[in-house]
């Protein structure tokens, strides 16, 4: 499976550059969840989803994912 580069905006994960699964086009997924996206994770490693809906490609440089909100606990899965 390919991948591609793709820039989270917003939200907790701004700025954090990753590779993602890309499709037949090479397009990232509509949207992503995101899991503690700073490396600090609670006890048990357990807590909050954020999604990330993609955004157009400017130009040649990486995709980009948009914050949308902010699930509580549990509650993205």
């Amino acid at each position: 499976m390919d991948e591609v580069a793709v820039r989270f905006v917003g939200g907790p994960a701004d700025g954090l550059l990753r590779e993602l699964p890309a499709d037949a086009n090479g397009e990232p997924p509509a949207q992503w969840i995101l899991r503690h996206p700073d490396g600090d994770q609670p006890a048990g490693g357990a807590g909050p989803d954020h999604l990330y809906a993609r955004q157009a490609r400017a130009g040649t440089g990486p995709w980009t994912m948009r914050f949308v909100r902010t699930y509580p606990l549990g509650v993205g899965e």
